[in-house]
């Protein structure tokens, strides 16, 4: 049992200090590996404003121009219900579902840096087939090839994010990622206000999707894999030198940190070919099989991914008018952007679970005002139009809603997976958590318009109370993982008060095996 307790007391010491600062091959490399996220924003900010164009839904969805015609007078919920509009938006999830799914793979055999490049190469092709389309078939076709491209770079950009970042700094760098998704979001919105004013604008803001495609196949040409990665393809010398060059040159600490990723890794290829058997069986991966489903289901249900497509047509049911609600989604992105900047400053000195906490509280206190509001406003038949001050009021709800998911759940969705799995299981993990991600995005997307139109100002109210349950959640299950080096990140959950009864005996028996 000797072994069994060096194991024990190890990985429930202190964290070791590798140092490294934030050198500029870290900083560059991490910008450029973020800014995969200007893909997934993009796209989510020029749906919905892209539904909203007169001259795109006359040219492919006429039947919804003749409904909203026809539609009683009043019913404000549902002008705009209609599966086939919100297919337009969800079928891009389908193809990113399977592509991250895929991608787990490749990752793990080519690289994080290959697969950036394939994703940016899809979402370029997608991009120019959507804005060139002239029927439903190019449309959706080149829809699924912004799928496969989203799904590609979302896969592997949190992955090279975190293995490339020293630990100190590792949630900061990884919150770039939401900064350039927020970025990409506030610019859709303002192609959207611009181009919404020609009948052939819908193409420019389609085709322009190449635009962030091209940023990040460019920036991932320049960029070297990562340590971990390499490591894991057998090449250790160059890992050595990518981060000997990642940590300043500072040989002793690289030789220290390099050594526990060979650790690492030796023992994921070990149990290469059963990664998804241990997570979802051995008891000692359970902590990581909660989190990893967990984590993009309650991010799914803060409501603000739906928002964040469909917020020009939520301003239009409360009473904007059309240019009125573009704006209004150009202000929320600039709020969300606002927030993400407070959420990068101060979440390596605050923690995680301190984030989640205020994001969570802020986040019920808004959508239970909206849910108010539009209720005594709007009522259940909607047949009275909203007074502007309310109107402007569920605005600035709205506005806040999304200021606490930008420093909190925003961010900390690309931080926390990111961080916690181990090596073994990590692109796996990082895998599952992007396909039920994107499952639900299609889920969502696909349902939101028509649960407005039946359930009225209670959709808000049913998003407050799942907030409410995931704030809850966190408080008592996730462990704080600030400051933690990747290698180490087991003495967490074996710190934990529940997942401690998982962790340690399962470390117990694999050193006792390892002994027999």
């Amino acid at each position: 049992m000797e072994m069994a307790e060096l194991v024990v007391v190890l990985n429930g010491g202190p964290a070791p200090d590798y140092g490294g600062g934030l050198t500029f091959s870290v900083v560059m490399s991490c910008l450029v590996a973020a800014s995969g996220g200007l893909i997934f924003g993009y796209d989510i900010g020029i749906s919905g404003g892209v539904s909203e164009m007169e001259s795109f839904l006359k040219r492919f969805f006429p039947h919804v121009l003749k409904r909203m015609a026809e539609a009683k007078k009043g019913d404000n919920y549902c002008i705009y219900d209609s599966q086939a509009l919100a297919a337009f938006t969800s079928s891009l999830y389908i193809a990113g579902l399977v592509a991250s799914l895929v991608a787990s793979r490749v990752t793990r055999v080519l690289g994080r840096q290959a697969v950036m490049l394939m994703g940016g190469a899809f979402f370029f092709a997608g991009a120019a087939l959507t804005g060139a389309a002239i029927n439903i078939s190019m449309l959706i076709i080149g829809r699924m090839l912004l799928g496969l491209g989203v799904g590609f770079t979302n896969q592997a950009t949190p992955l090279f994010v975190a293995e490339m970042a020293p630990p100190r700094w590792r949630g900061a760098l990884t919150c770039g990622i939401q900064f350039f998704l927020t970025l990409g979001i506030l610019i859709a919105n303002i192609i959207n206000y611009f181009t919404a004013r020609v009948s052939w604008g819908w193409r420019v803001s389609l085709g322009l999707a190449g635009v962030p495609a091209v940023v990040i196949f460019a920036g991932a040409l320049f960029l070297t894999d990562t340590p971990s990665s390499l490591m894991m393809r057998g090449q250790a010398d160059r890992a050595r030198a990518v981060l000997l060059r990642a940590r300043g040159g500072v040989s002793a600490g690289v030789d220290a940190e390099l050594k526990e990723i060979s650790r690492t890794v030796k023992a994921a290829l070990e149990s290469e070919d059963g990664a998804f058997r241990w997570m979802t069986k051995r008891r000692g991966y359970r902590p990581y099989l909660v989190f990893a489903v967990a984590l993009p289901v309650f991010t799914q249900l803060t409501g603000v991914i739906v928002l964040s497509f469909f917020s020009p047509l939520v301003f239009r049911t409360v009473g904007f008018g059309s240019d009125a609600a573009l704006m209004g989604a150009i202000i929320l992105g600039a709020v969300n952007m606002g927030s993400l900047l407070v959420s990068t400053l101060v979440i390596d000195r605050y923690g995680r679970k301190v984030l989640f906490m205020v994001g969570g509280v802020q986040m019920v206190i808004c959508q239970v005002a909206i849910a108010w509001i539009m209720g005594t406003q709007l009522g259940k038949s909607s047949e009275s139009a909203m007074a502007r001050p309310y109107a402007v009021a569920v605005l600035v709800f709205t506005c806040l809603h999304s200021a606490g998911f930008g420093v909190s759940w925003g961010p900390l969705f690309w931080v926390v997976p990111s961080e916690i799995f181990p090596v073994d299981i990590r692109s796996l993990g990082q895998a599952v958590n992007m396909a039920i991600c994107l499952g639900l995005d299609f889920v969502q997307t696909q349902s939101f318009l028509a649960m407005l139109c039946r359930f009225r100002y209670a959709t808000f109210a049913y998003y407050a109370a799942w907030v409410a349950v995931m704030t809850a959640f966190v408080a008592l299950l996730l462990p704080e993982t600030k400051g933690i080096p990747l290698e180490s990140m087991d003495m967490v959950w074996m710190r934990h008060w529940l997942w401690k009864r998982f962790v340690v005996q399962d470390e117990r028996k694999s050193a006792g095996d390892a002994e027999t």
